[in-house]
């Protein structure tokens, strides 16, 4: 039986396929500003273990362990430091340099709190869970880290220029730890070290999703924000322009962690911000030489 001949320099096409609907990865994801998006089809920002029970839990242990710790550092400046009740209440250099160790430790027992709230609930890495992930599509880590930590820089020269409006009031008890130079010098290790690193997980790790989760991101950067400004409202004596300048600053630092999708975007900013105050007020102060009088 004679074969048909194809036509020459063509084959039979072959029968198609059904094409599959690849979703996008996961690190080319854009956050929605101001959606909600349901539970299947939440940004790995949302996802997260804790619920608004928990965060009361945070607060409640924070607010415990916090008078609990300071007891036991002032207790241990009396028995090994012999400072006595009278003399760490008359000295500020005494008291600030017990607020500031108690504030250090009250950081650490916090951040193990938060990990073994993490470990009962899953078995994913912790710093992943607090949302420290690595950077999406950037081509330079390093020039990535510079433009953020000089993101922190220009950001705090625009609060200081902000703040010669809205006023600088004085006597807040923030001022008390700037009058001795071992606590400026101690104050300077918890706020470049220590307090970046605690804050951003805390405030952009774990609250945040749970409220991007619930009303949506654009609602989770302003209440974040909110709440990381009302949290220094006692540092700051009710000086409520000041205290609106930092609710400012913590909104900015949500806005980038939620945009980058990373915490260690906002901790950049945030390193950058406390680096540069700091900074400045020790050239000001002339190498902490002129501190301002007790």
């Amino acid at each position: 039986m004679p074969h048909e001949r194809q036509s020459e320099g063509f084959a039979p096409n072959p029968p198609p396929r059904a094409r599959t609907a690849e979703p996008p990865p996961e690190s080319t994801a854009r956050p929605e500003f101001g959606t909600q998006l349901p539970v299947g089809q939440q940004r790995v920002d949302s996802r997260t273990p804790f619920r608004w029970l928990d965060l009361i839990y945070l607060l409640v242990f924070y607010s415990l362990a916090g008078g609990v710790i300071f007891f036991i550092v002032a207790a241990g400046a009396l028995v090994f430091f012999g400072i006595s009740p009278s003399e760490l209440k008359n000295s500020t250099a005494a008291w600030a340099s017990v607020l500031i160790v108690s504030q250090a430790l009250l950081s650490g027992a916090t951040l193990v709190f938060l990990y073994v709230m993490v470990r009962g609930r899953s078995a994913a890495p912790f710093w992943q869970t607090m949302g420290w992930r690595g950077f999406r599509s950037m081509a330079s880590s390093a020039s990535v880290v510079l433009r953020y930590i000089f993101g922190g820089f220009a950001l705090a020269v625009v609060v200081g220029w902000v703040g010669n409006f809205v006023g600088r009031e004085s006597g807040i008890p923030m001022e008390q730890l700037f009058r001795s130079r071992q606590s400026v010098l101690l104050l300077m290790a918890l706020g470049i070290l220590v307090a970046p690193v605690v804050e951003e997980t805390i405030f952009r790790g774990c609250i945040y999703p749970v409220i991007a989760r619930k009303f949506g991101i654009s609602w989770g950067i302003v209440a974040t924000g909110a709440l990381f400004g009302l949290a220094h409202a006692q540092q700051l004596g009710g000086a409520w322009g000041q205290i609106g300048l930092l609710i400012c600053v913590g909104i900015v630092l949500t806005y980038v962690r939620a945009r980058a999708g990373t915490v260690a975007a906002s901790y950049l900013v945030h390193l950058g911000y406390n680096t540069i105050l700091f900074a400045g007020f020790f050239i000001a102060t002339g190498g902490l030489r002129h501190l301002p009088p007790t």
